[in-house]
């Protein structure tokens, strides 16, 4: 029996490791290719949690938007600070407690787990990376607001090949 329970845990082990996941990730995006994508991006070496997890708790999470300016006032999930990428505007910190949870969103994750673990070696213990980010947000149909916090159906893409993981069409992805 004990030999059965190693060997199931080894594989469990292995499973994960095979996927580039870790127990750093919670959640998963809707498109499975979208999802490996993501994954093949991401280091999880700073918590990651799925959007459908900040939608359901609003305001328990600190939002903050890791992508550049441009990106942000396009549309960026309502109540988000900008934080900019990939330096950290300190004003955006400001009154910030370092045990408040904070969630980190880009497009993807991938700036945002940056982002994040600068946070947490600036001493925010709880700061934690969207996975899948807005794209995964926007994906689920969850709203966003424009950069005078109106409501928006625009998101930028980043770049023509990034965008192209935006696959709601309710949401018109717009690029530079």
């Amino acid at each position: 029996m004990a030999r059965f329970i190693c060997l199931s845990f080894f594989f469990q082990l292995l499973a994960g490791c095979i996927q580039g996941q870790s127990g750093n990730r919670l959640g998963q995006c809707e498109s499975p290719s979208f999802d490996r994508k993501v994954a093949s991006m991401l280091r999880f070496d700073i918590p990651a949690i799925d959007v459908d997890s900040i939608r359901q708790s609003p305001g328990h999470y600190l939002l903050l938007d890791a992508r550049a300016e441009r990106e942000y006032a396009v549309g960026h999930i309502p109540g988000a600070r900008w934080v900019d990428y990939p330096d950290i505007r300190p004003e955006a910190l400001a009154g910030i407690d370092y045990n408040q949870p904070i969630a980190v969103y880009c497009s993807i994750g991938y700036r945002s787990e940056r982002i994040a673990r600068e946070l947490r070696k600036m001493g925010y213990r709880q700061a934690v990376n969207v996975y899948g980010s807005i794209f995964e947000w926007v994906n689920r149909g969850y709203p966003l607001s424009d950069g005078s916090g109106k409501p928006s159906q625009k998101v930028h893409g980043y770049d023509r090949n990034w965008s192209t993981w935006v696959t709601n069409t309710a949401f018109q992805t717009v690029t530079d």
